[in-house]
């Protein structure tokens, strides 16, 4: 019955402790820790402690294979789950980054793309004239009308293999919109003419896209004349006039969405309510803020979904892996602990001596973990399907939160790993330890 006890009451810490761990903001854990450190210095089990655990960490040095076996293990989840947030972290920063709340992207209703909305001429000129887009000084207003297209392109890392990049048609107010976008090489394109300006990140992830190049896109030969960055989602992109992308696809007069500058943030609400009001149109009216952040959140959660579940299915083998190290230590040290106990030292300060051995280790191991996550994937650039339409080309993002996220991962296998242990240290009868020492 003790034992049932003993039992229960060590899940249910553990459980406390998990459900603290994770819900817990930083601020709190921080005051734990500085309370916990009080007492150490304080009390005098929780010097009994801290003698314990200097006894303990001092013969690290000669059980280096074992305490490694901790610390790797625990690195590679670590590693692991950092690279694979980051690569989430890096896809949502790329593509919320794209919209601001200045900006208003109208499709036609029901459309959750641009590529699946088809806008005519007359829809086109009445959303022109809502009062709340901003004019330039000639008096026009600051709204684009823009095609898009999936056109297929031979990539950089492998040329006979195509993939899909996204091929905007737009006009000269385009620009005016977008006045985070700038050449870096070469010039715009002219109207008319089957020329293209790349995004940067388009450039890096397909073959042929180097200023001065010529390629086929629909069955027509183009010419590469200019190179932009704007540091969002729109790099992965390639540009050329709306006229000739129309003509080339066969998409007449119609285009997919208008992108307008309003006039202030706080106009978008008027805006949507003066599209609403028009029985003549049927469009649906968002910030580019909120777009790119709804085109976003289904690729992020997965890709977090997916780095949890990996991070948690290795997370189980570091646990176990400590698990054996922590129970040959306090074997190994058998009589060590059974010797402190006789003279005095009550079975708290065990307890804590072996769970903080436990955690340094599993803090060496996530620190390990996180700057290799951060020394390998920081900044490395990958692609993947932005909304199902076209690979969008983005950059891991090993962010200080993700860090964080990672030692905490680290720590609560340690705590998990060691408890255990540490309750058989405390426990085991002083007699029966010196006897089989």
């Amino acid at each position: 019955m003790k034992k049932m006890l003993r039992g229960t009451g060590l899940v249910l810490l553990l459980a406390a402790f998990l459900a603290a761990w994770i819900l817990l903001p930083w601020p709190a854990l921080l005051a734990l820790a500085v309370a916990f450190a009080l007492w150490m210095i304080l009390t005098r089990s929780g010097r009994q402690a801290a003698s314990v655990t200097g006894v303990g960490v001092s013969t690290l040095g000669q059980r280096v294979g074992s305490s490694s076996v901790v610390v790797i293990g625990i690195a590679g989840v670590v590693g692991v789950l950092v690279a694979l947030l980051a690569m989430a972290e890096g896809y949502q920063h790329t593509v919320s980054s794209s919209g601001d709340e200045e900006t208003a992207v109208v499709l036609r209703g029901g459309s959750s793309a641009e590529l699946m909305s088809v806008m005519t001429r007359d829809a086109i000129t009445a959303i022109e004239r809502a009062p709340e887009i901003a004019r330039d000084a000639s008096g026009r207003p600051l709204a684009s009308p823009e095609l898009v297209v999936a056109a297929n392109l031979p990539q950089r890392a492998n040329a006979a293999e195509d993939g899909s990049v996204q091929l905007r048609g737009v006009g000269d107010m385009a620009w005016a919109v977008r006045p985070n976008i700038q050449l870096v090489e070469g010039r715009r394109f002219e109207p008319g003419k089957r020329e293209l300006v790349v995004g940067k990140g388009a450039r890096r992830q397909f073959a042929g896209l180097e200023p001065g190049a010529e390629l086929r896109l629909g069955n027509q030969p183009w010419t590469v004349v200019g190179v932009f960055e704007s540091g969002d989602a729109m790099e992965s992109e390639i540009w050329a006039d709306a006229e000739v992308v129309a003509t080339t696809y066969r998409r007449g007069s119609s285009r997919a969405s208008v992108f307008a500058r309003l006039t202030a943030p706080s106009a978008f609400k008027a805006f949507k309510a003066t599209l609403d009001a028009d029985p003549r149109l049927q469009v649906e009216a968002q910030t580019t803020l909120a777009y790119f952040q709804g085109q976003s959140a289904g690729v992020s959660k997965v890709l977090r979904i997916i780095g949890i579940v990996v991070g948690s299915i290795m997370a189980i083998g570091a646990v176990f892996g400590a698990l054996n190290t922590m129970f040959a230590s306090v074997a190994s040290r058998a009589r060590e602990i059974a010797t402190l106990r006789a003279i005095g030292f009550r079975g708290i300060p065990v307890v804590v001596a072996v769970m903080l051995e436990t955690m340094l280790l599993a803090a060496l191991g996530g620190a390990l973990g996180g700057l290799l996550a951060w020394l390998v994937f920081n900044g490395y650039t990958a692609s993947t399907l932005a909304g199902g339409v076209a690979q969008l080309t983005f950059e891991f993002k090993v962010s200080p939160e993700l860090l964080w996220q990672g030692l905490k991962w680290a720590l609560a296998i340690g705590f998990v790993g060691g408890l255990f242990p540490a309750m058989r240290a405390a426990t085991m009868p002083v007699t029966d330890a010196l006897r089989a020492a």
